[in-house]
């Protein structure tokens, strides 16, 4: 019996929590020994949707190594965004949604699927086990499609994705619409958080072409409310750039209602923004009206920008 953990990355949003915990009930119904864990605490939209159906949150855990388990990614595959010990570890499965980072010196299963959200290529994989998922997971599970689709508007969404969350939303005893509506909107209460947790609720970092980049990304409801903290939110993030060294750093603020974005730009060098979106950072603010997946429509632009110069 092979012992796992499961996790996602870090700054853990709801598909990196919900799928950690559906995949290791997916291993141990396989006859391994898995836990979920998660490399930071549950924002309030992923605490919204544990609380509603009744789970607990995994335990956090900085490190992995010397605990003899091996490990399981969900929703993320790139090193830069997973636990800084996973050089030491053994990595035998990857179940993921986004572009392909990762280097193995051995075989594993890794599976990763172009559509909206991790969960929905666990629901497939557990129809093709014939393996039956409980209320309670189905209800998580439903929530990580929400939120990655934001209620199925976001381009990265695919007829998959919506017919696993309908399929979900039966199991789990809810009305997808109005529950969803719910959780996004536990996710947007932004006026309590300091311009620092607002940075790293949802951040990650990428190696493009050799640059170091950090995108962020935050949904609300409306702009007003950031845009009045635009010169605290810029002095925050240009401390993380000194800190960390990026090169550029991009925050993205989304209206999960309208399904519109802006960006906030700290950087010494924005020409491969400009180029990526074909237009002027002004005022270290970039307009980007119908853009809200960071997976699909700022990632793959920015990388082919830096690819390019």
């Amino acid at each position: 019996m092979t012992q796992y953990l499961v996790f996602g990355h870090k700054n853990p949003d709801t598909d990196t929590i919900a799928s950690a915990i559906a995949f290791a009930y997916y291993l141990n119904q396989k006859g391994h020994q898995a836990e979920a864990v998660t490399l930071g605490t549950p924002n309030e939209e992923t605490a919204f949707a544990l609380d509603y159906f009744k789970a607990q949150a995994p335990r956090v855990i900085e490190s992995a190594a010397g605990t003899g388990a091996h490990v399981a990614l969900v929703d993320h595959n790139e090193a830069s965004q997973s636990i800084d010990d996973l050089a030491e570890l053994t990595v035998d499965y990857v179940i993921d949604h986004h572009r392909i980072g990762f280097e193995s010196a051995q075989p594993l299963y890794y599976r990763c699927e172009p559509i909206g959200c991790t969960a929905t290529v666990l629901y497939k994989m557990f129809g093709e086990a014939g393996i039956e998922i409980p209320a309670q997971i189905a209800g998580l599970m439903l929530s990580a499609i929400i939120s990655d689709s934001l209620l199925f508007k976001s381009p990265t969404c695919t007829p998959e994705d919506v017919d696993a969350a309908q399929a979900l939303a039966t199991l789990a005893g809810v009305d997808a619409q109005v529950y969803g509506l719910d959780l996004l909107k536990a996710g947007t209460n932004l006026a309590s958080k300091s311009e620092e947790t607002l940075l790293n609720l949802d951040a990650k970092s990428f190696d493009m072409n050799g640059h170091q980049v950090r995108i962020a990304q935050v949904n609300a409801i409306g702009f007003s409310d950031l845009l009045a903290r635009k010169e605290a939110l810029l002095k925050a993030m240009q401390a993380e750039v000194e800190a960390k060294g990026y090169e550029l750093f991009l925050l993205v603020v989304t209206d999960v209602l309208d399904s519109n974005s802006f960006g906030l730009v700290v950087g010494q060098d924005v020409s491969a923004l400009e180029a990526a979106f074909g237009q002027k950072v002004v005022d270290q603010q970039l307009e980007l009206p119908g853009v809200v997946s960071r997976k699909k429509q700022i990632v793959p632009p920015l990388t082919d920008s830096y690819a390019a110069r």
